[in-house]
């Protein structure tokens, strides 16, 4: 019998995830029921076949799987709400709620379920996420089975739930990083002579082939680098300019006042 999936957040992260994972096959249509208040923004994925509700406790008795996608400050509210029809034996949450932990959610619904975190990152969208996932109480089916829906939607981790901070900087924040790199990429482009477009698809496509080798190689950076710069070369001369302009040591000095920024801020 195939898990029916209920997505309790009909915006652009939970309808992200429906969206995915009817493209890859991964369940039927029918088998995703997805909530919002106004169910009229949600009619393209019923064209697709997927049930869609403005009821939370409707989705809960449809469901085995209950993923979480509703903004932080309305987590306690949805819990208590469904939290009378939920069936230890029979549900499973994932929340997708950034900043929520585990703790948090047993405090309303006690330590009897498993439950399980996932930090994704804006690329699910289309399917190219990369989710660091933690769990609590879940058995190896239920682990597996978090794992292979995430992995239809790109990438995925398991970590240790006081990691998870630490995943939102890398992930999460990491992707206006990368972003922040090919606008750079794409200026330098435009001083030496391409035009706007062009020199955007040359840096984007460049730094998806860069990641692509070292995914699909499974190399270290340093690997990659040593394949490109020749003796002498223009690249070295670029890369050691970048580094005397302090390239590396201020993007990880970013990266770790993202991190004290999380964690002050709790």
């Amino acid at each position: 019998m195939s898990k029916k999936i209920a997505i309790i957040g009909g915006g652009n992260l939970g309808t992200a995830i429906a969206e995915g994972l009817i493209s890859s096959a991964f369940v039927e249509p029918q088998h995703i029921m997805i909530t919002k208040r106004n169910i009229a923004t949600l009619q393209s994925l019923k064209d697709k076949g997927a049930q869609v509700s403005n009821s939370n406790t409707e989705a809960v008795q449809f469901a085995d799987y209950i993923i979480l996608a509703v903004k932080p400050f309305q987590i306690k509210e949805v819990l208590e709400q469904i939290k009378p029809l939920l069936n230890k034996t029979q549900h499973v949450l994932v929340s997708v709620v950034t900043g929520v932990w585990v703790k948090d959610m047993q405090d309303v619904l006690g330590n009897d379920f498993a439950i399980f975190r996932a930090m994704p990152n804006t690329a699910i969208a289309i399917q190219q996420s990369m989710t660091c996932i933690s769990a609590d109480n879940a058995s190896n089916e239920q682990i597996g089975f978090v794992t292979n829906l995430f992995n239809q939607l790109g990438k995925t981790v398991f970590i240790e739930e006081k990691l998870m901070d630490a995943a939102t900087v890398l992930a999460a924040c990491g992707t206006a990083y990368a972003m922040r790199y090919i606008r750079a990429n794409i200026q330098g482009g435009i001083e030496i002579g391409f035009s706007a477009a062009t020199a955007s698809l040359i840096a984007a496509q460049t730094v998806k082939g860069a990641a692509e080798l070292l995914l699909q190689r499974n190399t270290h950076p340093e690997q990659e680098i040593d394949k490109v710069t020749t003796p002498k070369g223009c690249t070295i001369a670029g890369l050691n300019e970048m580094e005397h302009q302090g390239f590396s040591s201020s993007l990880i000095r970013g990266i770790v006042t993202s991190y004290k920024k999380i964690v002050n801020d709790m």
